[in-house]
């Protein structure tokens, strides 16, 4: 079929703006406005007593969080980085330690780690699911790695029993970001429940919103102790019973509000039927896009569920004979909304490259007199090419898409695969 793409002139497939995703309802409103009512928008005090673990809003979610997700403890926070802080300082990492991570993730995840002055080490991902690649990491390995912080991208788990073996191998931690996947399933668990400290963002059109906030899952008793400490406070509340216990207890204000709580305890009532409308999206963007000639439509693990955050793709440019980038303006110009034609390369920025972070020096990679730390192209090749050359997503959390919508993304896809001539030089 020849139809003038819309980039040179001919009538995009979608004309329309698509409705924005719309996460708050009756409910919440009623929420907000008991907690408002009650007068009471925080109830924290930061020394010893019962005002310590917050108000009563924030902690029925929290009891109401443990029990939905299957852990002995929930933690809620101001923000799923302040929760991401608050799971490294708690596992006594020193200054100097290394921890494993990907790049393939939003910023924090690493900053988190070079807050308390250890060094993020870049391990690769796996091409299909885009997720740390456990061989990867084992590759990484020294007498100073302290943890493995794994990263639950776009809706889906990484390989946890992959990672729990080696973590236990070598006697480290593991730790969880699973910001984009509340709700996803690994053998019937809860992604974000399989690691010693895990959790969930709240913020802005993740599956639960409640403006800003976090929730922090574990089931170690001892590490939840150190969690609570670090989000309020933690030097002046703490009574130690060894010198040792007072590693990292350097507080903060990372409490989470009674108004964010109460509409975040509704959002998490919402959670299992917004999962089913995501996999709802996605189940029709597969049947419409899997025959499409060099798209490799979002992979999913046997035992897994994926809870599409982001709808994420691989474009074989060789077999399409068109560079990603043409492609990628092609179907902007058709309207496909949320387009992304790349992701974050962590190890790429310059705070890494040039090792710059605290002060002008090399803090705290200086701390290492024993080794260097390579970062940059070349470090981690699969997340890279994905980046430079190959992925496409789609963040079909921005929109409502009803099926309607759906197809018209589908037929926008089509028509650009259909007028690739038209893109060639």
């Amino acid at each position: 079929m020849t139809d003038t793409l819309a980039l040179h002139g001919g009538t995009p497939v979608i004309s329309r703006e698509l409705a924005p995703f719309q996460s708050m309802g009756r409910e919440e409103e009623e929420a907000a406005a008991r907690v408002v009512r009650s007068g009471v928008l925080s109830a924290y005090i930061g020394a010893p007593g019962e005002m310590f673990m917050g108000g009563t809003e924030v902690r029925a979610f929290e009891r109401k969080a443990a029990e939905y997700f299957g852990v002995r403890h929930a933690l809620g926070v101001n923000s799923w980085t302040s929760g991401l802080i608050a799971e490294v300082g708690a596992i006594g990492v020193e200054p100097g330690d290394e921890i494993i991570t990907t790049p393939w993730t939003m910023s924090a995840t690493a900053m988190a780690i070079l807050h308390w002055n250890a060094i993020p080490v870049f391990a690769d991902i796996d091409r299909e699911t885009f997720n740390i690649d456990p061989e990867s990491v084992r590759s990484l390995i020294t007498p100073r790695t302290k943890a493995i912080m794994a990263v639950d991208i776009f809706g889906m788990t990484a390989d946890v029993a992959a990672l729990r073996a080696i973590a236990d191998e070598y006697g480290l931690k593991l730790l969880g970001d699973t910001a984009q996947a509340p709700g996803a399933l690994r053998e019937g668990d809860f992604t974000g429940t399989g690691y010693d400290i895990g959790g969930f963002s709240l913020n802005y059109h993740k599956h639960i919103h409640c403006g800003e906030g976090g929730i922090l899952v574990t089931n170690d008793d001892a590490l939840a102790e150190r969690l609570a400490l670090i989000r309020n406070h933690a030097e002046s509340v703490i009574k130690p019973k060894s010198r040792d216990d007072l590693a990292n207890m350097i507080g903060y204000n990372f409490r989470m509000g009674e108004i964010e709580a109460a509409i975040a305890s509704v959002q998490l009532d919402k959670l299992e039927e917004r999962v089913a409308d995501r996999q709802r999206v996605a189940d029709q963007l597969n049947a419409g896009l899997g025959d499409l000639k060099g798209l490799t439509t979002p992979k999913v693990k046997d035992g897994a569920t994926h809870v599409y955050y982001v709808y994420g793709m691989v474009l074989d440019t060789q077999a399409v004979g068109i560079s990603r980038g043409k492609i990628a303006n092609a179907l902007r110009a058709e309207g496909v909304p949320g387009l992304a034609a790349a992701y974050q390369n962590i190890h790429r920025l310059p705070l890494f490259t040039e090792q710059v972070a605290y002060g002008t020096g090399s803090f705290p990679w200086s701390l290492r007199k024993d080794r260097s730390f390579a970062y940059g192209i070349g470090t981690c090749p699969v997340a890279e090419e994905l980046q430079d050359t190959s992925f496409l997503g789609l963040s079909i959390c921005l929109n409502q898409l009803p099926p309607r919508d759906v197809a018209d993304i589908v037929a926008a896809f089509h028509k650009v695969w259909d007028n690739l001539d038209q893109l060639k030089d």
